[in-house]
């Protein structure tokens, strides 16, 4: 055909990740080096031949097989140049990181080693349904709307959102948007403390309060103002209401008195109390009506 195309090469691609070059094995691709047609299994259009790997980049020449009519078809639009691009679809073996890989406008990691399984001729290369990848034995033809499976670069200058998570925490917490991380944590950890600490004098503070409703509640039935089995409905009572309003309510209260404190032993009198006048005009009274 006379038409050598690059396969791959080490600049970014429209999604934001390399392919190293020389990471990348063609030797399982060279044993059977199809050409495919957009990345579509059973749609084969010819082979790839003289693959070659040099210069940081990956070549070769398509030959068409023109068994099918979409073999001659696609063999007339190369010839005329209206097909002009091929991709290819490989196995994701291992991503770096690492800022020797990244370049400027990268992000997502670095492809580091790979191995090339298929060539496509496509319509469009690095763009919609040309690159196809597998990683993990999935495979993910990234032009069909499907999620990348290399994950986004923190630390790349153009994903500035944990950067603006950071700042916004910054400045939540008081301190200035310039913080770094480290600033941040001891901040929290601060919080953190302070926080237990105030925990701590509430739950000390509980504690003395109900010491002092319990003593309070104890002196009332040592008084005789309350009983034992009330203990617990008072105890309650001041937790509601506080020390100072259970002490006022127990302090208005009445000790108890026994039914035998209420009944006089004093002997009964040995004379009766003199008679009203009144009184002895009826005696009188009576006497007569007798005689009668």
């Amino acid at each position: 055909m006379g038409k050598r195309v690059r396969l791959t090469n080490d600049t970014l691609n429209s999604y934001g990740y390399r392919v190293l070059t020389s990471g990348v094995d063609v030797s399982q691709y060279e044993r059977n080096p199809l050409l495919l047609y957009m990345h579509e299994r059973g749609k084969v259009i010819g082979y790839m031949k003289d693959i070659r790997v040099e210069d940081g980049e990956i070549t070769g020449e398509p030959c068409f097989d023109e068994a099918t009519e979409l073999s001659r078809q696609c063999k007339k639009q190369w010839e005329f140049g209206s097909l002009r691009m091929v991709s290819i679809g490989f196995d994701v073996l291992e991503t770096s990181k690492d800022a020797e890989y990244l370049v400027e406008g990268q992000t997502r990691p670095t492809v580091t080693k790979s191995r090339i399984y298929e060539v496509s001729v496509v319509d469009i290369g690095a763009n919609d349904d040309a690159i196809v990848l597998r990683k993990d034995g999935t495979q993910i033809t990234l032009g069909d709307g499907s999620d990348c499976p290399l994950p986004l670069l923190n630390n790349n200058p153009n994903n500035n959102q944990p950067q603006m998570e950071l700042k916004q925490i910054a400045l939540t917490l008081g301190l200035p948007e310039t913080a770094d991380e480290a600033a941040v944590n001891a901040k929290l950890a601060e919080l953190k403390s302070s926080k237990d600490d105030a925990e701590k004098m509430r739950e000390e503070n509980e504690r003395l309060k109900l010491a002092q409703i319990t003593a309070a509640v104890d002196a009332a039935i040592e008084a005789k103002k309350i009983t034992a089995d009330q203990k617990d409905h008072f105890i309650n009572l001041g937790k509601k209401v506080g020390i100072e309003d259970l002490n006022t309510t127990i302090t208005a209260m009445t000790p108890a008195v026994k039914l035998s404190g209420t009944l006089s032993t004093d002997p009964a009198p040995t004379t009766l109390p003199a008679k009203s006048p009144w009184e002895e005009r009826m005696d009188e009274i009576r006497a007569n009506l007798k005689k009668q």
